[in-house]
């Protein structure tokens, strides 16, 4: 029980990270084109604390039509874990999300709006390595 309970307060903390930082990213990035949030939001150029830790918690990302398929190079265990997946617009609107598991692969496959095109931003939260961002536009 104590696994499902710490697995319960890990997603509603990345949740609610998601929800606060998803509109503040995109209204950030729309007045100065990049993510700039130290302690809150990580990028590959902006790694903070977690230097050296990019390559794998932040989210890799395949287009292929209205298909973006998001996938974090990152280990999976019980204690250490990718726990989810969000692609957000450019204008703050969740377009897809998928909360994994220790056992799972973290592999998510979001898709887009008709004709959507504009800024995007893919994020992963780590359990341990925090909320991991790559803004990209179509």
């Amino acid at each position: 029980m104590k696994n499902r309970r710490t697995f319960l307060k890990t997603g509603l903390a990345a949740t609610i990270g998601v929800a606060v930082a998803a509109p503040l990213m995109a209204q950030k990035s729309l007045k100065t084109n990049e993510l700039n949030m130290p302690g809150l939001i990580y990028t590959r150029k902006s790694q903070g604390m977690w230097k050296n830790k990019a390559e794998s918690h932040v989210p890799q990302i395949k287009i292929d039509g209205s298909k973006i398929t998001l996938t974090t190079d990152h280990g999976m265990s019980e204690t250490h874990y990718i726990v989810r997946h969000t692609l957000v617009d450019g204008k703050g609107n969740v377009i897809g999300s998928k909360t994994f598991y220790p056992s799972d692969e973290p592999v998510s496959i979001h898709t887009l709006p008709d004709g959507y095109k504009g800024k995007l931003f893919a994020t992963s939260f780590c359990n341990k390595h925090d909320f991991w961002v790559n803004e990209f536009e179509l």
